[in-house]
């Protein structure tokens, strides 16, 4: 029988990993913050006090952490997972990493053992509660099949994307569709503003008529009541564009819309708005235009 266990219970793996727990009935969990254990333990999850010791008990690691500098600490640092000298180890990945340094980690863990695979996951803390995310694995067929029970144990949709790598890269793609869809909301709403159009009627527009999307369904909302708060900030979410940025280098690919929306978002955060969410790309043309996107 296979021994699961999962580190990092933030806003994203915390739901992630009670989701798992229904699924399997058991669960080792590690977090650096026991606040973060608590859910998990109140509902009969067993705590550890490090990745080493959660390597010596478990088979499968699934990991939810905030970026490659963490992964590698909990891998490779002191109290990590590889200081325990495991062999036959999986480890599977979900944080949003860039997909060469997902590459290097399964490279770099093979060596010593250990099965190394990226899946990162799409949706907002609230799908990650319900069991609703989608996730993109990339690894071999064979290890998809030896955890895909597990994934749907927390996600409804599952894809998997391809070799290593490949499930960052999807990721990548799916988010930079999504942020050029908030800069076009953030570019056009003040424009409508400033022409007379009413607010509340544009975000009555924007989430029925034919531009409705889930960017805005989720912003617009936010936009109108000036809630610049609560999501993940513009500085935090930067990794998708790097990625992509690398994929169009790496291709020779034309990508003026990507272009564009890239200088939207560096722009709101140049203004000061990167600790912000990626519906604070509306102040800088609200601002260039002296109107406000807002209810009455």
């Amino acid at each position: 029988m296979t021994t699961v266990g999962y580190i990092g219970l933030g806003q994203m793996g915390g739901g992630m990993a009670l989701n798992l727990f229904k699924k399997t009935g058991q669960l080792y969990v590690y977090d650096p913050f026991p606040a973060a254990m608590k859910p998990l333990t109140d509902a009969g999850a067993k705590p550890l006090s490090s990745a080493a010791e959660m390597a010596r008990t478990c088979d499968l690691i699934f990991m939810c952490l905030p970026c490659d500098p963490e992964v590698r600490d909990v891998i490779f640092g002191a109290e990590g997972i590889a200081s325990a000298h495991p062999k036959g180890l999986t480890i599977v990945d979900t944080t949003t990493l860039d997909r060469t340094d997902a590459q290097k980690f399964h490279a770099e863990t093979a060596a010593i053992g250990i099965d190394y695979w990226d899946c990162p996951v799409s949706g907002l803390p609230f799908r990650a509660h319900d069991g609703t995310l989608t996730i993109m694995f990339g690894g071999t067929d064979a290890a998809f099949r030896s955890v895909e029970t597990y994934l749907n144990g927390f996600a409804k949709t599952v894809i998997h994307c391809g070799p290593v790598g490949c499930g960052q890269a999807m990721k990548a793609i799916n988010n930079i569709i999504y942020d050029i869809n908030i800069a076009a909301l953030s570019e056009v709403l003040p424009l409508a503003v400033a022409v007379g159009l009413d607010p509340e009627q544009l975000a009555e527009l924007t989430m029925t008529g034919s531009s409705r999307s889930f960017a805005s369904e989720h912003f617009v909302p936010r936009m109108i009541t000036r809630q610049f708060h609560s999501d993940f900030t513009m500085q935090g979410a930067f990794k998708d564009i790097v990625n992509v940025q690398r994929m169009a280098a790496e291709t020779k690919a034309n990508t003026p819309i990507v272009d564009a929306m890239v200088g939207s978002y560096q722009a709101a955060i140049d203004a000061g708005y990167g600790n912000e969410p990626k519906s604070a790309m509306l102040k800088v043309y609200e601002q260039a235009l002296g109107v406000e996107f807002r209810k009455p």
